[in-house]
């Protein structure tokens, strides 16, 4: 039956307007919407260094004077008292805590790495460390959406969606945007932090799930109904659903809402084949599976999850890439507490639990990236939402607890790049105690226009109409590609 109520009408039309989608094809990015291809392969502004995108997300925030921002004199003055801005406007005294790990430098580029760990101090010499990153917020929830989104507040799209709307996908058979998080569960303010917020849905990202079925409700087979359909009565009723919705469309030029969404029914029906393919690791040979952790030992510690389990992740990250998937992201952490890397409680322990959980996975995912061609065509990218502060958080005056942790700190936060158009070394510095970045300060909406920049998107040119506005990644406030880091 051919809809011509108003009301029906009406409602479309908030609808479309509700998702910040312009009424007009004012581009080839809103074509493509518009004709129901919201995923098909875009120019760059300019040529890339990057073709893909993986986001290592460290969820509760590293402590980078224990990891790779070295600072000896905060050793050596280690259980004296100063005054530190804890929080925003409020000043203690407080204990200095020097790290307990020994560092050392590592290749040609002579970067610091600490002992917690093991196997990434080998690919030194691929890494660009950032150690003066700042960012807005001292909150966990606020912090991760302004690491992924550039705002503080939920409703804006991921930096993943971002480069979909703007690059594309090389796979139409797969999302675009890939998501996997840790099995003791997802970060603070969780879907927000992978949305596509005010774009349409086929931006978002897919959650692949951690343990048994990685996509749900994918299976064909899942009730009595479907489970006697075979894949050419499949086909057959999604292109009868196809043609319907066209026709609905036909009549509504410009909701190019209805075109994304008839998109992602295609897109599912295409992935109960592909989806499985990508996530089979029974053809990889042992000597991969060896590299990425997954016949590690069982660990000691109670709160720690086995190597393996990070480690699938980036082998799957791996294959997604080789398939054409534009950005995978795997959040590391999560849950409370020592089950994050949001070292309250104890930063030796902290480091304990989860250094051995990533450290051989994420060697083993650049060594077989660099292996396989990948790694000169891939940005690879590591850290949290905020760093730690230089004092304990629990230690008394003049004395350090056994279990003594560090606070959050927005103002000192390292964050590394390694592959496509990254200039290894070390860039920025932090002040001598690593409380507060120093030398070559960059807000993190810096780092969002250099991670688009080696994907060949100018930022400022990199647009979705909403609300009145051009809305960004980068927002409304100056932002500059960090030059520094980039080859």
């Amino acid at each position: 039956m051919a809809p011509s109520s108003n009301s029906r009408r009406a409602f479309l039309k908030s609808t479309a307007a509700l998702a910040g989608l312009p009424l007009f094809d004012a581009s080839s990015l809103v074509a493509q919407l518009a004709d129901g291809r919201p995923l098909a392969p875009k120019a760059p502004h300019f040529p890339a260094k990057a073709k893909r995108v993986i986001f290592l997300f460290m969820f509760g925030g590293p402590s980078q004077m224990d990891l790779f921002d070295y600072k000896p004199l905060l050793q050596e003055n280690s259980g004296k008292t100063i005054s530190i801005e804890k929080r925003r406007g409020d000043t203690q005294e407080m204990v200095l805590l020097g790290s307990q790990r020994k560092f050392r430098q590592y290749g040609d580029t002579g970067q610091w790495c600490s002992d917690a760990l093991r196997y990434i101090p080998e690919h030194m010499d691929k890494l660009a460390i950032i150690k003066s990153l700042q960012t807005d917020s001292f909150a966990h929830g606020s912090a991760v959406l302004q690491l992924n989104s550039g705002q503080t507040f939920q409703g804006h799209p991921a930096l993943g969606a971002w480069l979909a709307y703007g690059l594309g996908s090389e796979n139409d058979a797969l999302p675009g945007f890939v998501v996997m998080h840790d099995p003791r569960g997802g970060p603070i303010s969780g879907p927000a932090n992978w949305t596509s917020g005010y774009m349409p849905a086929s931006y978002q990202g897919t959650l692949f799930r951690s343990t048994g079925d990685p996509l749900l409700n994918l299976s064909a087979h899942t009730n009595s109904f479907r489970s006697s359909m075979n894949r050419a009565m499949e086909r057959e009723q999604i292109d009868a659903i196809g043609e319907l919705n066209a026709r609905h469309q036909a009549a509504r030029a410009g909701h190019s809402v209805l075109a994304a969404r008839n998109a992602t029914y295609d897109l599912a029906y295409r992935m109960q084949e592909t989806a499985p393919e990508a996530l089979d690791l029974s053809g990889e040979d042992e000597a991969t599976l060896e590299m990425y952790g997954l016949n590690e030992p069982a660990p000691s510690h109670r709160l720690a999850l086995p190597t393996s389990l990070f480690g699938r992740q980036c082998l799957i990250t791996r294959r997604l890439i080789e398939r054409g998937v534009r950005c995978v992201q795997i959040y590391h952490g999560g849950g409370h507490q020592q089950q994050t890397w949001d070292a309250h409680h104890g930063v030796e322990e902290n480091l304990a639990i989860h250094c051995p959980e990533v450290d051989r996975p994420i060697a083993g995912l650049l060594t077989d990236l660099e292996r396989r061609g990948l790694l000169e065509e891939t940005l690879v990218i590591w850290g949290g939402e905020f760093g730690r502060q230089p004092v304990s958080q629990v230690a008394g005056a003049g004395q350090i607890a056994s279990s003594a942790g560090r606070d959050h700190n927005p103002k000192a936060n390292t964050i590394w790049l390694a592959g496509g158009g990254v200039r290894p070394g070390s860039y920025g510095e932090t002040d001598e105690l690593g409380a507060e970045a120093a030398v070559n300060k960059h807000h993190l909406r810096d780092l969002h226009a250099t991670i688009l920049h080696l994907c060949g998107i100018d930022h400022t040119r990199l647009t979705f109409y909403n609300g009145g506005l051009d809305r960004k990644l980068t927002g409304v406030v100056e932002a500059f590609p960090i030059k520094g880091v980039m080859g």
